[in-house]
């Protein structure tokens, strides 16, 4: 290979090397929210011969949620007063949902055909109760 195509590509490469990275947004709290809420959304689109696709999707949504009721938990444990009082009543209301989510969540694994959509519905509806308080506690635990 000639010098001045070696040349060229390592100017090339030294001038893609150094160009900036493009800079992300930060993701916020409200990104979270719609994330999540979105994400249950999704549950609805499963058709019955996708059950078992639907039911793993779910089983991770809780997996995620339960790690941000704790990470909300342990801000809330730092607070005092009745800042604290306020946001330990918040994650009771965000467990009980969870809870409820939960629930939803078994019927969707032993759904049949029959009852497939009025489950999927029920389990999705239940998530975006549980995604809107999830937003509501975030908003005052992190004021």
């Amino acid at each position: 290979m000639p010098k001045s195509v070696i040349s060229a590509i390592v100017a090339a490469a030294v001038l893609l090397l150094s160009a900036p990275l493009p800079v992300h947004a930060q993701t916020t709290t409200k990104d979270v929210g719609q994330k999540m809420a979105d994400t249950g959304e999704a549950i609805k689109d499963y058709t019955v011969e996708k059950k078992n696709e639907a039911v793993a999707h779910a089983k991770k949504l809780g997996r995620d949620i339960d790690a941000k009721i704790k990470e909300l938990d342990a801000q809330a444990s730092k607070q005092t007063g009745e800042a604290k009082a306020k946001s330990k009543e918040l994650i009771k209301d965000l467990k009980a949902k969870r809870a409820k989510v939960s629930s939803k969540f078994n019927e969707l694994s032993k759904a049949t055909k029959a009852s497939w959509d009025e489950t999927k519905k029920a389990f999705a509806d239940a998530w975006q109760d549980l995604a809107t308080s999830y937003d509501k506690a975030v908003a005052e635990i992190k004021k």
